[in-house]
């Protein structure tokens, strides 16, 4: 089964041909592929198709299709409601394994198809972190799941189909005290009450003073979910030394799946940045933190958010650091790889979407004076061959105009990740950290 222009097609040997015969599948032109179960050709629909929502998994028998051309039934696998989402899915010799985020905290389950029917057992691994699966084959009834949260380091399951049995095979060693901290999920209403979650991660025993560094991470974009990880850094460099870190699971991303992503897209996109804003405002609501010890970081697509925030919401954060981003909305499509990503933000030279990014356009919504901005630490690479330097030197050069302070670091290797080796990491991850000690810590 291959792909091409968003259509699915099955090619039938023939003799003597390499190429064979293409049949088109007519299956949803939104879809991934996942493999053959049983007869069952299995499909993830990014939107809705033949009465199943966006999101579900389905199959259909191919042996049947391969006598008509045409898909008769259709079985559906899963449907996930609207705060659910489907991690990854794996297909084992007599199981199919997939794995689940409900609420953004992940699950494992096995699947069995049997008398016309998809049926499942949930499997038996730690709560509220994030699961994957790691690695299967379809001729083998044993696979690794790994799994793996804020305060525990990825660890690699083995999975036994024959009797749905699980045990831990390896795990990565921790790099922070994780006895003196806690995890904790938050929901907050944005603008037009749809609930949003964010998590926080932070030492136990919080005075709830306004006065805690926090830093807030968001991305907001691609269908890119940021499920629960563990981070060694942040957790010894931030959060072992009395920073708080949270991270925004606001729309655009894929934590609930299509819909969420979708939500967001080209002139709708300032509900991402409500979103953002609504979690920032309740972290100092609950006293948590406030705006002279709360900054923020996004990195890329999370870049052009930061840039969002420092020209719409300054009065909220004292420290942003921008890290790859798009920041001229205007002409994004003209850089790079920018023009693969009108799907996603919207055409420039279109009246409608051309007034909207102009809108938001970070670039092109800088006051002259009298705004009290942060001091915002501008990251880029001179080899980033994704999101072109050219959107950091701009800005940095028009704040420069208008006699406003920052700070910027540009790396002359290393790409869209702004570093060639984890030398050049450690170096940068110390910038930042320096940089948001000096601007959110105690004075």
């Amino acid at each position: 089964l291959k792909t091409f222009y968003d259509r699915f097609y099955y090619y039938v040997p023939r003799e003597g041909d390499t190429i064979g015969e293409a049949i088109r599948v007519p299956i949803a032109n939104k879809a991934d592929f996942h493999g053959r179960f049983k007869g069952q050709i299995i499909f993830e629909i990014k939107q809705a198709w033949r009465g199943f929502l966006a999101g579900s998994v389905v199959s259909f028998n191919l042996e049947a299709f391969m006598m008509t051309g045409e898909i008769d039934k259709v079985n559906l696998v899963i449907s996930p409601n609207d705060r659910q989402s489907i991690g990854s899915v794996g297909i084992m010799k007599s199981k199919l394994l997939l794995s689940l985020f409900d609420n953004v905290k992940g699950c494992a389950r096995s699947y069995d198809f049997k008398d016309g029917v998809w049926s499942y057992q949930a499997l038996d691994l730690p709560q509220n972190g994030n699961v994957s699966i790691a690695s299967y084959n379809s001729r083998e009834d044993i696979a690794f799941i790994s799994s793996e949260s804020f305060l525990t380091p990825s660890t690699l399951w083995q999975y036994e189909a024959v009797d749905n049995s699980l045990h831990d095979v390896k795990a990565l060693p921790g790099w922070f005290d994780a006895s003196t901290m806690l995890a904790e999920q938050y929901f907050i209403a944005s603008s037009d009450s749809v609930e949003i979650p964010y998590f926080i991660v932070r030492q136990k025993g919080l005075k709830l003073d306004g006065s805690n560094p926090t830093l807030l991470y968001g991305y907001g974009g691609f269908e890119v979910p940021l499920n629960p990880f563990y981070s060694a850094i942040r957790g010894k460099l931030w959060i072992e030394r009395g920073g708080v870190f949270v991270i925004a699971n606001i729309r655009g991303g894929g934590e609930f799946g299509p819909k969420w992503h979708q939500a967001g897209l080209k002139t709708k996109r300032q509900i991402i940045y409500d979103d953002f804003i609504t979690v920032a405002e309740d972290l100092i609501d609950r006293k948590i933190t406030s705006p002279n010890h709360l900054g923020i970081e996004g990195g890329s697509n999370g870049g052009l958010l930061m840039g969002v925030m420092f020209t719409q919401r300054p009065d909220l954060f004292n420290a942003v650091i921008c890290a790859v981003p798009l920041l001229d909305m205007m002409r994004y499509h003209l850089l790079l790889a920018g023009a693969s990503w009108m799907g996603e933000y919207g055409d420039p030279e279109s009246d409608e979407e051309g007034r909207f990014l102009r809108s938001i356009s970070p670039y092109h919504n800088i006051e002259k004076n009298g705004v009290d901005y942060p001091e915002i630490f501008f990251v880029t690479s001179t080899k980033d061959d994704r999101v072109h330097p050219g959107h950091a030197r701009k800005m940095a050069k028009r704040l420069e105009d208008y006699g406003y302070k920052f700070l910027y670091y540009e790396n002359i290797d290393g790409g869209h990740s702004a570093a060639a080796n984890l030398a050049e990491t450690a170096k940068r991850q110390a910038l930042q950290h320096i940089y948001l000690w000096d601007r959110l810590g105690p004075k």
